[in-house]
């Protein structure tokens, strides 16, 4: 049975190991993938989130200085694209539910390394249509158009009727180029940081496993002591003499014994 961790009580401790069991990329990568759901609270909920142990949703309500049913809300969000896992304990005394959470680091990180698959694409798409396209812009108002939107208003700005002139995407394109470059970057320390969680939960698994081995070969062996000892019991029960159990009279047998005690008594007033 797996054991489920908790974690009642605030501690600094707690957190420091937790801050230094993360590498500073993958802090940052979680923090990414929270905030691409609930926004800028997402820097201030990782830091109250464990991915070892459940923590109190009060506790972390308290932390951020929020009413328990926000403190939900954004956990929800979370845990609908699995960012989050819980469990819920009952209060004996008052009888409702606490939910307990944990972060789910490995689905977090797979989760942003599809946001960042897919702003890969996008940006390649958009270098693609800069080498290939041609592209018009208004210098007064600063808005851009490709050569059919440019075309349907007469190459002519309908804001202030300014001539538009043809775009240079020279930088456009090497900007482009160096997000795609800086979008590779990212998605190959994601994939690290994938394999490090992936190898993580093996040792994990393999650690349980080998735990639960122990454990039934502890059993194996207290049964087998119960075997022995009880085999010890019998072969020493084995060895006493054992009594003859007395004859019994049964059903006609009966009968016989009281006519032979009948006979016994007559014979004894025969004498006297």
């Amino acid at each position: 049975m797996k054991k489920i961790l908790f974690a009642d009580k605030d501690s600094d401790l707690q957190m420091d190991k937790k801050e230094k069991r993360d590498s500073p990329e993958k802090k940052g990568f979680i923090i990414e993938a929270l905030s691409s759901v609930i926004g800028k609270q997402g820097e201030d909920i990782i830091k109250f989130l464990d991915a070892e142990k459940y923590i109190n949703e009060f506790i972390i309500a308290k932390k951020l200085d929020i009413t328990i049913n926000q403190t939900r809300n954004i956990l929800y969000k979370l845990s609908e694209h699995g960012l989050v896992s819980s469990i819920r304990k009952k209060d004996k005394r008052k009888g409702w539910y606490t939910y307990f959470w944990r972060l789910e680091t490995l689905r977090t990180l797979n989760f942003l390394k599809e946001i960042v698959k897919k702003r890969i694409e996008q940006t390649a798409q958009q270098i693609q249509s800069r080498e290939i396209k041609t592209f018009y812009v208004c210098e007064r108002c600063n808005i851009e158009y490709n050569e059919e939107n440019a075309l349907l208003h007469d190459f002519t700005c309908s804001e202030c009727g300014n001539i538009f002139v043809l775009k240079d995407n020279t930088k456009t394109i090497k900007e482009l180029k160096k997000n795609l470059e800086k979008f590779e970057k990212q998605q190959e320390i994601i994939n690290i940081e994938i394999d490090g969680e992936k190898e993580k939960g093996n040792k994990k698994k393999v650690k349980e496993i080998k735990k639960e081995e122990k454990e039934k070969v502890k059993k194996r062996m207290e049964k087998k002591k119960e075997r022995d000892l009880k085999k010890k019991k019998e072969e020493k029960l084995a060895k006493k003499p054992q009594k003859k159990p007395a004859k019994k009279f049964k059903g006609k047998n009966k009968k016989i014994r009281k006519h032979f005690k009948q006979k016994t008594k007559k014979k004894v007033k025969k004498k006297k």
